[in-house]
């Protein structure tokens, strides 16, 4: 989880090869109304966001009963977006990572970055709005460090070494 720009679809689709599972994009379960909201830099509300958040649980929801671990990147910016994905499978089987950055290397990738709908005008209001969980909530990492670092982080603390 984090704002747009920190990095949750690199880090997570490089985590879901290295573990094997698949990885869901949740920009990818955005209606198309959303998609043309943030397009004219029009940040979503709470009421878009909601059916937005069912559909991704929905998706959680059937994979669980597949019995199917997934890696899903997700804003998941306000505390009430956690707990709704969380409340889609068992609590104990969701695991929060929180990509943080700060705005200056979040500005400079979003101006890097082409072909997305998220403009970089919107940055603002995403850490605006972001509820930052704290230790207790997610595994808080650094969200500059090299890619490969922090997917060698996530194998770890998602498959510790046994002893």
């Amino acid at each position: 989880m984090g704002v747009s720009g920190a990095g949750k679809s690199t880090v997570g689709a490089e985590l879901a090869r290295r573990l094997g599972w698949p990885f869901l994009d949740a920009d990818d379960f955005h209606p198309p109304a959303n998609v043309a909201k943030m397009r004219r830099g029009v940040a979503l509300t709470d009421d878009d966001r909601r059916p937005w958040l069912a559909a991704i649980g929905h998706e959680l929801e059937r994979r669980d009963a597949e019995g199917s671990d997934v890696i899903l990147a997700c804003s998941a910016l306000h505390r009430w977006h956690r707990a709704a994905l969380r409340a889609s499978v068992p609590a104990a089987d969701v695991r929060v990572v929180f990509l943080r950055a700060d705005y200056d290397e979040l500005d400079r990738r979003l101006r890097a970055r082409t072909g997305h709908f998220m403009p970089e005008s919107l940055l603002r209001s995403q850490l605006e709005t972001l509820d930052e969980p704290d230790a207790s909530e997610a595994l808080i990492v650094d969200a500059t460090l090299p890619v490969t670092e922090i997917v060698e982080a996530l194998v770890a603390a998602i498959r510790p070494a046994s002893t």
